[in-house]
């Protein structure tokens, strides 16, 4: 059962932290941000919230000093939305799963000898 209601916290962490940064949020480094995964601990003490911004626009760790800017504000806000006893602590951190992918891809192609074009 609390794995269920742990999961249900995490997305509506999500949803209301993608609403609070395209809404509330002023800072132009927040502006392009995703929420791809948030990880609450058990006793909903702590946060973890990956962050990927658009590939050529602000980097993506730029876009976490703005959020860890504004962390106290965000708690508050999430806080009142959301009528936690506890706001959770956040921490934000980058998503570099696409990145990580693409890595293996290439390494794959160069282990295979499988070039970008797949017609012979």
């Amino acid at each position: 059962m609390a794995g269920r209601r742990l999961e249900r916290v995490n997305r509506v962490l999500r949803e209301e932290l993608a609403r609070l940064v395209l809404e509330e949020l002023k800072d132009p480094r927040v502006a392009g941000v995703t929420f791809t995964r948030v990880e609450t601990s058990l006793d909903l003490s702590h946060a973890r919230i990956t962050v990927r911004t658009i590939p050529g626009d602000v980097p993506v760790e730029e876009a976490i000093e703005g959020l860890d800017r504004a962390s106290g504000f965000i708690r508050r806000r999430l806080g009142r939305e959301l009528h936690f006893r506890k706001t959770p602590e956040l921490h934000f951190v980058p998503d570099h799963n696409i990145e990580h992918a693409r890595r293996i891809d290439e390494l794959l192609d160069e282990a295979f000898g499988r070039g970008g074009d797949t017609s012979e």
